[in-house]
């Protein structure tokens, strides 16, 4: 067993977070002192930015999205379809449904034919919700509230991380700046003092 206790390893996370203390430590550059300024200064304008942010962004798509619903609810139209053949009966599970043919009526009276999908099983002759455009051709059905609320959700969401890639990036590049200056320093610190240290040195071998 040995005799003494190993004192546990300091973590980067930790290392980097007594680096950026703003104390008065003598040995602290200048530079340092900025990186601690910066980094503060983009944790304030994430925490104070994001909110409005978020509320910035869906609210652009809330707009856009509504504007969207409104128009295909004003441009698409619900039929009845009747299918002319009976679905196939599927074994098993299966993520897709059995498309047969079936027909409705157009909004301008003219009778259409297509495929449209069903239930495993579906007899001929039954009668199934479709939209359809104003030529009659078969769509999606307009959006849903709960689609509109999905899409904002997701837009702010979408707008806060933006956020924090600008002011990550902002930050890495300050900081690189802030490194090719301490690397600058140091070279003229050490041009300054090789000199007097080589001439030290030689002078300790005689």
């Amino acid at each position: 067993m040995s005799s003494g206790t190993r004192k546990p390893r300091a973590s980067r996370l930790g290392r980097f977070a007594r680096g950026r203390q703003p104390d008065r430590n003598p040995l602290r550059r200048g530079s340092d002192r900025i990186e601690t300024a910066v980094l503060a200064a983009l944790i304030i304008a994430f925490a104070a930015a994001a909110p409005f942010t978020a509320q910035a962004t869906g609210a652009w798509v809330h707009a856009i999205a509504h504007r969207v619903q409104a128009t295909q609810q004003a441009s698409w139209h619900q039929a009845t379809a009747v299918l002319l053949n009976a679905a196939p009966a599927v074994s098993g599970k299966t993520r897709f449904l059995p498309q047969v043919k079936a027909w409705w009526t157009a909004p301008d009276g003219k009778k259409v034919t297509g495929q449209v999908s069903v239930q495993p099983g579906t007899r001929a002759g039954t009668t199934v919700p479709v939209w359809t455009t104003r030529d009659g051709q078969l769509t999606d059905p307009p959006l849903q509230d709960s689609q509109v609320a999905d899409q904002v959700v997701s837009a702010e969401i979408a707008g806060v991380l933006a956020l924090a890639i600008v002011l990550t990036v902002t930050g890495l590049l300050a900081r690189r700046a802030l490194d090719k200056r301490r690397m600058a320093a140091w070279d003229a610190d050490w041009r300054t003092t090789e000199p007097r240290w080589t001439t030290r040195h030689k002078g300790s071998e005689h």
